[in-house]
């Protein structure tokens, strides 16, 4: 299993062609309070980068957008009664989707634990 992480801070957790998406724990701090989550449909075909889901908080709404291309496979359904799971858990039980892996190496490029780290201390 590897997380890999985008610039729009969004993390993807891979096992063979499923892969797990949410939004990192850095996003979910600088949201604040999450009162909201749009979820993508099951079955949703997804572009690299294409918008996929929607959080809200307190402070504003932002897009959560596809780290790599496929097709919607599960979403946490939990989210539309507990939205906070987001702040309480981002990177285990606040996930937003699982999808099939349209293309593996569309992963290339994306960021491991440590780049993101180092990308997020860059932004401050």
């Amino acid at each position: 299993m590897t997380t890999y992480y985008t610039e729009e801070h969004e993390w993807i957790r891979v096992e063979g062609e499923q892969a797990t998406v949410g939004i990192s724990d850095h996003a979910q701090e600088q949201l604040g309070d999450i009162v909201f989550v749009e979820l993508p449909e099951v079955g949703k075909k997804l572009a690299k980068g294409e918008q996929a889901a929607v959080v809200e908080s307190v402070k504003a709404a932002s897009e959560v957008y596809a780290p790599v291309g496929g097709e919607v496979t599960e979403v946490n359904s939990a989210l539309e009664e507990k939205p906070e799971l987001v702040n309480q858990d981002a990177e285990g039980e606040g996930w937003f989707f699982r999808m099939k892996l349209a293309d593996p190496g569309e992963l290339e490029g994306l960021m491991d634990r440590d780049a993101y780290e180092k990308f997020v201390e860059g932004l401050a």
